[in-house]
Protein backbone atom coordinates (compact mmCIF):
# COMPACT_ATOMS: atom_id res chain seq x y z
CA UNK A 1 0.00 0.00 0.00
CA UNK A 2 1.61 3.43 -0.78
CA UNK A 3 1.79 5.51 1.93
CA UNK A 4 2.04 9.14 3.01
CA UNK A 5 3.21 10.81 6.04
CA UNK A 6 2.22 14.43 7.68
CA UNK A 7 5.25 16.00 9.35
CA UNK A 8 4.78 18.59 11.58
CA UNK A 9 6.47 20.70 14.11
CA UNK A 10 4.75 20.61 17.88
CA UNK A 11 5.58 22.75 20.94
CA UNK A 12 6.39 19.77 23.56
CA UNK A 13 3.22 20.44 26.34
CA UNK A 14 1.04 19.73 23.24
CA UNK A 15 2.78 17.08 21.33
CA UNK A 16 1.53 13.67 23.24
CA UNK A 17 -2.35 15.28 22.77
CA UNK A 18 -1.75 15.60 19.20
CA UNK A 19 -0.34 12.41 18.82
CA UNK A 20 -3.62 11.23 20.36
CA UNK A 21 -5.49 13.20 17.89
CA UNK A 22 -4.08 11.88 15.17
CA UNK A 23 -4.27 8.11 15.47
CA UNK A 24 -8.28 9.12 16.43
CA UNK A 25 -8.11 10.36 12.86
CA UNK A 26 -6.75 6.99 11.45
CA UNK A 27 -2.62 7.56 11.51
CA UNK A 28 -1.38 3.76 10.90
CA UNK A 29 1.65 5.10 13.38
CA UNK A 30 2.84 8.47 14.76
CA UNK A 31 6.37 8.75 15.74
CA UNK A 32 7.64 11.60 18.06
CA UNK A 33 11.45 13.31 17.46
CA UNK A 34 13.70 15.21 18.50
CA UNK A 35 13.62 18.34 16.00
CA UNK A 36 16.83 20.68 17.03
CA UNK A 37 19.56 17.58 18.21
CA UNK A 38 18.50 17.66 21.49
CA UNK A 39 19.18 14.57 24.00
CA UNK A 40 16.16 13.24 25.29
CA UNK A 41 16.47 12.46 29.13
CA UNK A 42 14.79 11.12 32.14
CA UNK A 43 12.13 13.82 33.23
CA UNK A 44 11.56 15.72 36.16
CA UNK A 45 8.39 14.57 38.01
CA UNK A 46 5.33 16.07 36.45
CA UNK A 47 7.28 17.52 33.54
CA UNK A 48 6.78 16.36 29.64
CA UNK A 49 9.56 13.89 28.53
CA UNK A 50 9.97 15.26 24.92
CA UNK A 51 12.47 17.59 23.20
CA UNK A 52 11.75 21.35 23.18
CA UNK A 53 11.30 21.18 19.52
CA UNK A 54 9.47 17.93 18.81
CA UNK A 55 8.50 16.63 15.46
CA UNK A 56 5.69 14.44 15.36
CA UNK A 57 5.86 12.17 11.64
CA UNK A 58 2.41 10.63 11.23
CA UNK A 59 1.38 7.93 8.32
CA UNK A 60 -1.50 7.83 6.47
CA UNK A 61 -2.64 5.65 3.67
CA UNK A 62 -1.92 7.83 0.44
CA UNK A 63 -5.89 8.48 -0.35
CA UNK A 64 -6.09 11.20 2.95
CA UNK A 65 -5.99 14.74 2.21
CA UNK A 66 -3.84 15.34 5.26
CA UNK A 67 -3.48 19.21 4.27
CA UNK A 68 -7.02 18.98 5.12
CA UNK A 69 -6.61 17.32 8.12
CA UNK A 70 -4.02 19.30 9.35
CA UNK A 71 -6.38 22.18 9.11
CA UNK A 72 -8.61 20.64 11.20
CA UNK A 73 -6.32 19.96 13.77
CA UNK A 74 -5.52 23.55 13.90
CA UNK A 75 -8.92 24.70 13.90
CA UNK A 76 -9.81 22.30 16.94
CA UNK A 77 -6.73 22.60 19.03
CA UNK A 78 -6.24 25.84 19.33
CA UNK A 79 -4.13 25.14 22.66
CA UNK A 80 -1.31 23.78 20.28
CA UNK A 81 -0.60 27.78 18.75
CA UNK A 82 0.20 28.11 15.15
CA UNK A 83 1.39 24.78 13.65
CA UNK A 84 4.01 24.41 10.71
CA UNK A 85 3.39 20.71 8.54
CA UNK A 86 4.27 19.25 5.11
CA UNK A 87 2.94 16.07 3.67
CA UNK A 88 5.66 13.83 2.26
CA UNK A 89 4.47 10.97 -0.10
CA UNK A 90 6.20 7.22 0.34
CA UNK A 91 5.43 6.18 -2.65
CA UNK A 92 6.67 2.44 -2.92
CA UNK A 93 9.50 2.97 -0.23
CA UNK A 94 9.48 0.79 2.73
CA UNK A 95 8.75 3.25 5.44
CA UNK A 96 9.06 0.62 8.06
CA UNK A 97 12.50 -0.81 7.21
CA UNK A 98 13.78 2.74 6.93
CA UNK A 99 12.34 3.80 10.33
CA UNK A 100 14.47 0.32 11.56
CA UNK A 101 16.99 1.11 9.71
CA UNK A 102 18.07 3.68 12.12
CA UNK A 103 19.16 1.40 14.95
CA UNK A 104 21.66 -1.18 15.62
CA UNK A 105 22.45 -3.46 18.46
CA UNK A 106 24.24 -2.10 21.38
CA UNK A 107 26.68 -3.31 23.63
CA UNK A 108 27.09 -2.54 27.40
CA UNK A 109 30.06 -3.68 29.24
CA UNK A 110 31.49 -7.47 28.31
CA UNK A 111 28.26 -9.38 28.25
CA UNK A 112 25.15 -7.23 27.93
CA UNK A 113 23.51 -6.03 24.50
CA UNK A 114 20.18 -4.15 23.48
CA UNK A 115 19.25 -5.47 20.51
CA UNK A 116 15.99 -4.42 18.28
CA UNK A 117 14.05 -6.80 18.18
CA UNK A 118 13.48 -7.46 13.90
CA UNK A 119 17.38 -7.63 14.47
CA UNK A 120 19.56 -11.14 15.33
CA UNK A 121 21.34 -10.86 18.61
CA UNK A 122 25.14 -10.19 16.91
CA UNK A 123 26.32 -12.29 20.01
CA UNK A 124 23.35 -15.40 21.00
CA UNK A 125 25.51 -16.30 24.00
CA UNK A 126 25.47 -12.73 25.88
CA UNK A 127 22.30 -11.31 27.93
CA UNK A 128 20.76 -9.77 25.28
CA UNK A 129 17.60 -6.74 25.60
CA UNK A 130 15.03 -7.34 23.15
CA UNK A 131 14.14 -3.95 23.01
CA UNK A 132 12.00 -1.55 20.35
CA UNK A 133 12.31 2.02 20.39
CA UNK A 134 8.91 3.88 21.35
CA UNK A 135 8.48 7.06 22.77
CA UNK A 136 9.16 5.95 26.09
CA UNK A 137 12.53 6.62 26.80
CA UNK A 138 15.24 4.65 28.23
CA UNK A 139 16.39 2.69 25.30
CA UNK A 140 20.11 2.62 26.25
CA UNK A 141 21.14 5.89 23.39
CA UNK A 142 21.51 8.21 26.34
CA UNK A 143 24.37 8.23 28.51
CA UNK A 144 22.64 8.02 31.77
CA UNK A 145 20.77 4.83 30.66
CA UNK A 146 24.09 3.91 29.29
CA UNK A 147 26.35 4.34 32.28
CA UNK A 148 23.24 2.37 34.37
CA UNK A 149 23.65 -0.42 32.04
CA UNK A 150 27.42 -0.66 32.16
CA UNK A 151 27.05 -1.16 35.87
CA UNK A 152 24.46 -3.77 35.78
CA UNK A 153 26.83 -6.00 33.16
CA UNK A 154 29.50 -6.43 35.75
CA UNK A 155 27.18 -7.70 38.77
CA UNK A 156 25.81 -11.05 39.76
CA UNK A 157 22.22 -10.54 40.50
CA UNK A 158 21.49 -13.51 41.12
CA UNK A 159 18.48 -14.06 44.09
CA UNK A 160 18.37 -10.11 44.85
CA UNK A 161 15.27 -8.03 44.81
CA UNK A 162 15.43 -4.60 42.86
CA UNK A 163 14.01 -1.27 42.40
CA UNK A 164 13.90 0.58 39.34
CA UNK A 165 13.35 3.88 40.20
CA UNK A 166 11.98 6.15 36.64
CA UNK A 167 11.73 2.98 34.80
CA UNK A 168 11.50 4.67 31.32
CA UNK A 169 10.97 1.62 28.97
CA UNK A 170 12.02 -0.96 31.39
CA UNK A 171 14.83 -2.06 30.05
CA UNK A 172 17.31 -1.61 33.23
CA UNK A 173 14.31 -3.67 35.30
CA UNK A 174 14.87 -6.07 32.32
CA UNK A 175 18.23 -6.55 32.21
CA UNK A 176 18.13 -6.91 36.09
CA UNK A 177 16.16 -10.15 35.47
CA UNK A 178 17.78 -11.23 33.07
CA UNK A 179 21.35 -10.85 35.16
CA UNK A 180 19.52 -13.04 37.67
CA UNK A 181 17.23 -10.65 39.88
CA UNK A 182 14.29 -12.60 41.64
CA UNK A 183 11.75 -10.03 41.88
CA UNK A 184 11.77 -5.90 40.09
CA UNK A 185 9.63 -3.23 41.32
CA UNK A 186 9.64 -1.22 38.17
CA UNK A 187 7.89 2.22 39.45
CA UNK A 188 7.45 5.54 37.12
CA UNK A 189 5.28 8.54 37.53
CA UNK A 190 4.12 8.14 33.33
CA UNK A 191 1.12 5.82 32.38
CA UNK A 192 3.21 5.38 29.11
CA UNK A 193 6.33 4.09 30.95
CA UNK A 194 4.68 1.26 32.82
CA UNK A 195 3.00 0.28 30.47
CA UNK A 196 6.64 0.13 27.52
CA UNK A 197 7.68 -1.43 30.72
CA UNK A 198 5.65 -4.43 30.94
CA UNK A 199 5.26 -4.61 26.90
CA UNK A 200 9.11 -5.13 27.00
CA UNK A 201 9.30 -7.52 29.94
CA UNK A 202 7.09 -9.34 27.90
CA UNK A 203 9.22 -9.60 24.99
CA UNK A 204 12.16 -11.05 27.03
CA UNK A 205 9.87 -14.01 29.01
CA UNK A 206 10.41 -11.91 32.29
CA UNK A 207 7.09 -10.20 33.07
CA UNK A 208 6.66 -12.98 36.01
CA UNK A 209 9.48 -11.25 37.96
CA UNK A 210 8.56 -7.53 37.14
CA UNK A 211 5.91 -5.57 38.82
CA UNK A 212 4.99 -2.04 37.48
CA UNK A 213 3.25 0.63 39.63
CA UNK A 214 3.35 4.50 40.28
CA UNK A 215 5.80 5.60 43.11
CA UNK A 216 2.98 6.16 45.61
CA UNK A 217 1.74 2.59 45.64
CA UNK A 218 5.16 1.12 46.04
CA UNK A 219 5.71 -1.12 49.26
CA UNK A 220 7.01 -0.62 51.92
CA UNK A 221 10.07 -2.96 51.26
CA UNK A 222 14.12 -3.03 50.96
CA UNK A 223 15.61 -4.35 48.38
CA UNK A 224 19.23 -5.18 47.42
CA UNK A 225 19.65 -2.27 44.47
CA UNK A 226 18.19 0.52 44.08
CA UNK A 227 18.19 1.94 40.37
CA UNK A 228 17.32 5.60 40.04
CA UNK A 229 17.37 7.07 36.13
CA UNK A 230 16.35 10.12 37.06
CA UNK A 231 17.85 14.02 37.58
CA UNK A 232 19.82 15.28 39.80
CA UNK A 233 17.00 17.46 41.36
CA UNK A 234 14.29 14.66 42.33
CA UNK A 235 17.58 12.74 43.41
CA UNK A 236 18.48 14.98 46.14
CA UNK A 237 14.87 15.50 47.26
CA UNK A 238 14.03 11.78 47.49
CA UNK A 239 17.08 10.66 49.03
CA UNK A 240 15.73 9.58 52.57
CA UNK A 241 13.19 7.54 50.94
CA UNK A 242 14.96 5.99 48.65
CA UNK A 243 17.84 5.66 51.21
CA UNK A 244 15.71 3.30 54.00
CA UNK A 245 14.55 1.23 50.94
CA UNK A 246 17.84 -0.30 50.38
CA UNK A 247 19.05 -3.01 52.84
CA UNK A 248 22.15 -3.23 54.91
CA UNK A 249 25.39 -3.96 52.23
CA UNK A 250 22.74 -3.30 49.18
CA UNK A 251 23.78 -1.12 46.58
CA UNK A 252 22.51 2.63 45.07
CA UNK A 253 23.25 3.40 41.75
CA UNK A 254 22.16 6.85 40.40
CA UNK A 255 21.86 8.42 37.42
CA UNK A 256 20.84 11.11 35.08
CA UNK A 257 22.98 13.96 36.57
CA UNK A 258 25.13 16.40 35.48
CA UNK A 259 29.02 16.74 36.25
CA UNK A 260 28.30 20.13 37.84
CA UNK A 261 26.01 18.53 40.06
CA UNK A 262 27.64 15.25 41.30
CA UNK A 263 29.20 16.48 44.70
CA UNK A 264 25.69 18.01 45.14
CA UNK A 265 23.54 14.52 45.13
CA UNK A 266 27.32 12.81 46.53
CA UNK A 267 26.56 14.99 49.81
CA UNK A 268 23.01 13.83 49.69
CA UNK A 269 22.75 10.38 49.80
CA UNK A 270 26.54 10.19 52.03
CA UNK A 271 24.96 9.76 55.29
CA UNK A 272 23.52 6.10 54.26
CA UNK A 273 26.02 4.98 51.40
CA UNK A 274 29.34 4.57 50.82
CA UNK A 275 29.68 6.47 47.23
CA UNK A 276 32.43 5.89 44.98
CA UNK A 277 34.44 8.13 42.43
CA UNK A 278 32.02 9.40 39.96
CA UNK A 279 31.95 7.78 36.36
CA UNK A 280 31.55 10.24 33.62
CA UNK A 281 30.19 10.00 30.09
CA UNK A 282 29.10 13.07 27.30
CA UNK A 283 29.06 14.93 30.42
CA UNK A 284 26.72 12.47 32.25
CA UNK A 285 27.51 11.01 35.73
CA UNK A 286 26.39 7.85 37.81
CA UNK A 287 27.42 7.59 41.24
CA UNK A 288 26.74 4.34 42.96
CA UNK A 289 28.07 2.78 46.08
CA UNK A 290 26.74 0.31 49.04
CA UNK A 291 24.55 1.00 52.22
CA UNK A 292 26.84 0.95 55.40
CA UNK A 293 25.98 -1.02 58.31
CA UNK A 294 26.30 1.61 60.61
CA UNK A 295 24.22 4.04 58.78
CA UNK A 296 21.02 5.23 60.52
CA UNK A 297 17.05 6.01 59.00
CA UNK A 298 15.62 9.62 60.05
Amino acid sequence: MPWQQLIIEAPPETASDLAEWLEEQGASAVTLEDAADQPLYEPEPGTTPLWQQTRMIALFPEEEDLDALAARMQAEREEAGTLQWQVTELEDADWERSWMDRFEPMQFGERLWVVPGWLEAPDPDAVNIVLDPGLAFGTGTHATTALCLEWLDGRDLHGQEVIDYGCGSGVLAVASVLLGADEVWATDIEEQALTATMANAGKNGVADHIQTLPPDALPEITVDLMLANILAGPLVELAADLAERVRPGGHIVLSGILEEQAEQVRAAYSPWFEIGPPTVQDGWVRLDGPRRSDSVDG
